[in-house]
Order: C-alpha cells, then structure tokens, then sequence
C-alpha cells in the first residue's frame, strides 16, 4: 500500500470538501438540522459532505469498508477501513463559528496508517501517516516542551452526555481552573487533537466520543511526538471512550489529579 500516494489524495478530498463546507455555510438553513439526541445536531451539510467523501474513497481503495458518522458506507470483514468525520464541529458550524473539521483516517485491523484533518476556518490541513513525521500545510509540527501542568493550556471539553459527564468534569474543573495556565473549550475533537500535535495546547480531555471524532487526530498526535490514554493511563486508541491526549510531559501530572475524579464517571 503506498501511504504517500494516498495520504495526498485524502489532503486533496479534504481540502474540497472543506471549500465545500464554506460555500454552504454562506446559504445555510438552520431550519433543515435535525437532533440526534439531546443537544447533539446533524444538518444537511453533514450528510451531502459524507456521500462526497464517501464516493471519492470509494474509487480510491475500493476494497476497504468504511465507519462514518452519519452512517454512509458499510463495514464488513474488510482488511481495511476508512474513518470518516465529513462535519466535526457541527454545533459551532450551525452557529457559524470555527473550529469546525473534514476528517479522514484510514486504518486496518491492528492500527490507524493515514490521518488527514482539515480545519476550515484557519484552512489548516493537518496530516501523518504510520512512516511520516506530522505536518500542517506542509510544515514538520511536534508537540510543546512544557513539562509543568500550572503552566500548561488545556481543553476538558464537554460532551453532550451531560448526565453522565457533569459528576467527573465540574470537580476535575474546580480542580484545575485557576492552577493551570489557561482553560478553553474548542467544539471540535479532530481540531484539539490537531492542537496539541502542534505544541498549541498540552492537553485535551474528552469522553463519550465516536472512532470518527478521534482517528485522524490521533494518528497526527502520535506521529507529533504526543500521548494518549484512557483515565487510568491505559494505552488506548481510536476506539477510546475516554481520551487524555497530551505532550506526554505533563500526562503523568495530570493522570493523578484524574484519578480523584475518574470513577464519577457515569459510563453506559
């Protein structure tokens, strides 16, 4: 398999279909998004950018199934399988706000070999492959040195399980709001990944997340130099329901301040 080949393929299918994001949030209609589950949004953008994507990968590796957001595709016994967020980002992409993200991740069954994330807003296209270094727009990225968490800029994001994610993160909150240098909440997994692969952001923490929000990202954030695990600091990968996502530096600081917290964790 030529991972340089395709690694340039998918950056091109994310850039057009990040062009085609943009023109239609010029025209977009609130009144066509429809609720998934509470607070949780997909329009009809989403959809006409998945069937796009689809198409075009497709023809690219016809013998490779697909796991995708809104559900184009099919995955079966494939060897190999595209990972596919066409639209992540989409609460801030309705209210027209950035980050919102193209994302693409092709993996087998042992590992992820290609990720390519494409931020629209900032038009950063973001990629890696299992025998590259990480790159955004054709730049070499590698995580931040920071090594102390008080001076570490993070992102606890929230996810819209909220019954379930309030008892872990408002006291993780409490725990790091005013000790740590900064605290923001982006909307976007692909994009936060991304960040901290570039040395903006030592950490991400997220749970309740979809193979498709994290598999381009994660593969970005490992070539970059970065870490990621579960709660616990167990090794984990694209198919993670719990994310801690760091430079690796200050993961182990941060491991013990989650482990006052870990197990409010309301899992299904």
């Amino acid at each position: 398999m030529d991972l340089d080949f395709l690694t340039e393929e998918v950056k091109k299918l994310a850039r057009q279909t990040g062009e085609f994001l943009k023109k239609e949030r010029l025209s977009f209609d609130r009144s066509r998004v429809e609720q998934k589950a509470a607070h949780d949004y997909v329009s009809y953008v989403d959809k006409a950018s998945e069937k796009r994507i689809v198409e075009r990968l497709h023809e690219l590796l016809p013998e490779a199934g697909f796991i995708a957001e809104e559900g184009s595709g099919s995955l079966e016994e494939q060897e190999y399988c595209w990972v596919v967020d066409p639209l992540d980002g989409t609460s801030n992409y309705i209210h027209d706000c950035t980050p919102y993200c193209v994302s693409i991740a092709l993996r087998n069954r042992e590992e992820i070999l290609l990720g390519v994330v494409y931020e629209c807003g900032r038009e950063e296209l973001f990629w890696a492959h299992k025998n590259s270094r990480a790159y955004l727009n054709g730049k070499e990225i590698c995580v931040s040195d920071q090594s102390v968490l008080d001076q570490s800029f993070i992102m606890p994001e929230l996810p819209y399980k909220a019954e379930r994610y309030s008892p872990f993160i408002l006291p993780l909150m409490r725990d790091l709001y005013g000790h740590v240098s900064g605290i923001r909440m982006l909307g976007s997994a692909a994009a936060e990944l991304c960040y901290v692969a570039a040395g903006r952001f030592e950490i991400f923490i997220e749970a309740f997340l979809g193979p498709w929000d994290i598999a381009a990202g994660y593969i970005i954030l490992k070539q970059a130099g970065g870490r990621m695990t579960d709660f616990s600091g167990n090794s984990n990968g694209p198919d993670a329901k719990e994310v801690l996502a760091s430079n690796g530096k200050v993961h182990e600081e941060l491991l013990k301040v989650l482990q006052r917290h870990k197990n409010l964790l309301k899992h299904e």
